[in-house]
């Protein structure tokens, strides 16, 4: 006897159909999604952090840039040249110094971009037309903040003193500017580019391999189950920290010796000094980063959520350290962040230590700042890691 033939299910159809299947995986994917709160606010908040600080943080044209100035002439024609400096909107007059030691240490230091002096004979000089100079001193560690400023200099003794030269002293204007701005680049005097890049990229490197490698490791641990372990044995947290930490410190340091030496041989880099400066300053940067990576650790769940955090760090720290782009040439908000970013007093420290030859005298603000940020990260890494084994 024939069965009757049965008539197809019109919803089994529909069910089986691509169109379905594929929404029901879409839907589960972005249902599973927005459970992961983390890697959906990464997701959202990493273009609107790159279009805020790409869009109103940087800026390749810095102006308004702290100058200190010795004035040994005080006369019209000083006051007028003075006025012409800080109208172009690239300088603006932060110190007065009283010697030229002064100049040369708020210059040293990083306090200012420019020094600007006005010897005492410089009225006299202009009034005879008897070559009158004054002399412009550059930091020149970045070039890029410097090159535009030295420029607009270039052109002010044609029209500085325009409303000033008058009657006999005119003859003085057509045949040749009243003075001549002489410019000197310290540091750097041939404007190397890469003498300001190569030296960043240590802070730079640094940080994307230690804070990344130590968030990723400990996080791999809690997804293995292997943490459990760990904590099973009489180790106490400092000691699990320290114990996990250690071999990173190697590395770190094994990174340093291996770009420095790069560095010289390849680029040329010159190494003036400052190594006891530069080996705290190591020190302390490689030991806030990994602390910093133990800290991201505790907070992530996998593995991806600890390399996307990595990620959110790294971003402020290369554009708003003054790595890439120059730090004065940033709005006040965006130099706050900066200033609050390790990578920003490391960079000070090392370019300072390998350009300028500076010691840890000159270098102690940004080195106490890194061992503020030492102490701060470490204190947060060791109090979520006791809430993490509650």
């Amino acid at each position: 006897m024939t069965r009757p033939a049965v008539a197809p299910n019109k919803d089994v159809h529909d069910r089986n159909s691509p169109g379905l299947r594929i929404f029901a995986v879409f839907l589960k994917e972005f249902t599973q999604l927005t459970r992961d709160r983390l890697t959906y606010a990464m997701i959202l908040m990493i273009p609107v952090v790159q279009l805020l600080l790409f869009g109103y943080a940087i800026n390749n044209e810095p102006r308004h840039l702290p100058t200190a100035a010795l004035i040994q002439d005080n006369s019209t024609f000083a006051r007028s040249t003075l006025a012409a400096f800080v109208n172009t909107s690239f300088f603006d007059i932060t110190h007065a110094a009283r010697s030229p030691q002064e100049l040369d240490d708020l210059l040293r230091k990083g306090e200012v971009q420019f020094a600007l002096t006005i010897p005492g004979d410089f009225t006299r000089r202009v009034a005879r037309g008897d070559g009158a100079q004054i002399l412009l001193e550059a930091d020149a560690t970045d070039p890029a903040a410097a090159n535009q400023a030295l420029a607009a200099a270039a052109g002010l003794s044609a029209q500085a003193l325009v409303h000033d030269l008058k009657g006999a002293m005119l003859r003085q204007a057509p045949t040749a500017p009243p003075f001549e701005v002489v410019v000197q680049r310290r540091y750097n005097p041939e404007g190397i580019t890469s003498y300001n890049i190569v030296p960043g990229l240590l802070g730079v490197i640094l940080s994307m391999t230690l804070v990344m490698m130590t968030s990723l490791a400990v996080t791999r641990e809690i997804e293995r189950g292997t943490m459990e372990s760990l904590l099973a044995t009489p180790a106490q947290p400092l000691e699990v920290m320290i114990g996990k930490l250690a071999p990173y410190v190697l590395v770190g340091l094994a990174q340093t010796v291996i770009i420095l030496v790069m560095a010289a041989l390849l680029f040329q880099v010159p190494m003036s000094g400052g190594w006891l400066s530069l080996g705290l300053g190591v020190f302390l940067f490689i030991i806030g980063s990994l602390a910093l990576g133990f800290l991201i650790s505790t907070l992530a769940r996998t593995q991806l959520q600890a390399m996307q955090m990595s990620f959110f760090y790294m971003l402020p720290s290369i554009l708003l350290s003054g790595f890439m782009f120059p730090f004065r040439g940033m709005p006040d908000w965006a130099q706050a962040i900066g200033q609050a970013i390790p990578v920003t007093h490391f960079l000070r420290v090392i370019r300072s230590a390998v350009l300028k030859g500076d010691g840890i005298a000159s270098s102690w603000p940004e080195l106490a700042a890194l061992g503020i940020f030492v102490c701060i990260v470490t204190a947060l890494a060791m109090a979520r890691y006791r809430t993490t084994l509650d």
